[in-house]
């Protein structure tokens, strides 16, 4: 049996929290299977409400096959800004009363309670966290107590919506084996259904297969897998920090007015840091653009926007950002581009009024980028910048 050093870590998790959000805002939809997402033929559900859970719909469903589970379903076309609105008074909640958190996504925390059963309980702190998050938000939410993060996730999953549930530390496996392989974070598709075909569906049977033919399955992950399976997880809670700002910019080896070159490095750019906004879970509702001309002036010019991390509608704003902004018509010696009001969300769940293709494209674009790095997969505008930049 293998246990990491005695920890009390909590899984803070809002339930439905867009769906909730919306219930929450306009009572009319209490109790309503509620649609967060785009309305068009080709939309795709952002999130859904439990009530709308119960047909069958989840998120990154096709709009019209969940219309078609649930033709009574009302269809909301989401507003983020609302959204992070009511998680701004969430953390808030957590940030004046947990001694150390993480907060993992807009509507999700880890809080580090180790050492507090000595003075307060570490259940009932966690109870009171949880009633003074729901009165001073209005929101339901849900908790997992646990030793590690992994446990403390998994526990929140099983006791949605408004529940709360402690897992005694070294009862970590028993707590897992019945559970479906599917319920173990890290397990998508397509290792779950490798799984599944060799008759592994509960994480007991996974929990049994020795380490060395996991890895021989799986290769680099197969280690991890096992590691999961036995309930092991020493990840810390890393401390919440608001992010400001992220940027990048570039000082050309001659100065140019190429206009071809300086979309294409300008479009390079936005990509590379969309990149980093999606591998951190972030948005950003404010884009900046900056020229330096030949002669050492400089100008900047900004625009708030729709919070997003997606490339194209990035790469729009930047674009219509640099058009206003050269106006001198000399050579430029350096462009850059900032993203600020960044706040914790993903590209799927932003995808308001986005396709099922884009969101497909976008997580395999990133996944091969993760997988294989960054450069190993750019768009052709990109290799256009790259090329004219070293000619």
């Amino acid at each position: 049996m293998f246990l990491s050093p005695k920890r009390h870590i909590a899984h803070l998790d809002l339930d439905a929290f867009f769906a909730s959000v919306e219930q929450l805002r306009n009572s009319r939809l209490k109790g309503k299977p509620v649609l967060i997402g785009g309305s068009s033929d080709r939309g795709v559900v952002a999130a859904c409400s439990y009530e709308a859970r119960k047909f069958g719909i989840h998120s990154a469903m096709p709009m019209r096959a969940a219309l078609r589970l649930c033709p009574g379903a009302i269809v909301v076309k989401g507003d983020y800004e609302a959204y992070s609105k009511y998680s701004g008074i969430v953390t808030d909640v957590v940030r004046n009363t947990a001694p150390l958190f993480e907060k993992a996504s807009i509507d999700e925390f880890y809080i580090d309670l180790t050492g507090m059963d000595k003075f307060f309980g570490c259940l009932h702190f966690t109870d009171e966290l949880k009633a003074r998050v729901s009165k001073e938000s209005g929101l339901p939410v849900s908790y997992g107590l646990a030793s590690n993060k992994l446990i403390s996730k998994v526990a929140t999953n099983e006791v949605k919506p408004n529940g709360q549930i402690e897992i005694p530390f070294g009862n970590e496996r028993g707590f897992l084996a019945p559970l479906s392989i599917m319920k173990i974070p890290g397990i998508g598709k397509e290792t779950g259904y490798k799984l599944l075909k060799m008759g592994v569906e509960t994480v007991k049977i996974l929990s049994q297969i020795p380490i060395e033919m996991l890895q021989n399955l799986m290769g680099k992950n197969g280690s991890e897998l096992w590691r999961r399976a036995q309930g092991i997880d020493e990840s810390p809670v890393i401390p919440y920090h608001d992010q400001k700002s992220i940027s990048t910019e570039q000082t050309f080896q001659q100065d140019t007015i190429d206009q071809v070159f300086l979309h294409s490095q300008l479009f390079r750019m936005t990509e590379k840091i969309a990149f980093e906004l999606r591998s951190q879970n972030r948005l950003t509702g404010c884009v900046t653009v900056k020229l330096r001309y030949s002669d050492f002036e400089t100008h900047t010019t900004q625009r708030s926007i729709p919070y997003t991390n997606s490339d194209h509608e990035l790469f729009r704003t930047a674009r219509e950002l640099f058009i206003r902004l050269y106006e001198r018509r000399i050579l430029i010696r350096l462009i850059g581009i900032r993203f600020s009001d960044i706040i914790p969300g993903t590209y799927q769940i932003n995808l308001f009024e986005d396709t099922q293709e884009n969101i497909k494209l976008y997580k395999a674009i990133d996944s091969i980028k993760k997988q294989f790095g960054e450069d190993k997969l750019v768009r052709g505008r990109s290799l256009l910048s790259k090329s004219l930049n070293h000619r």
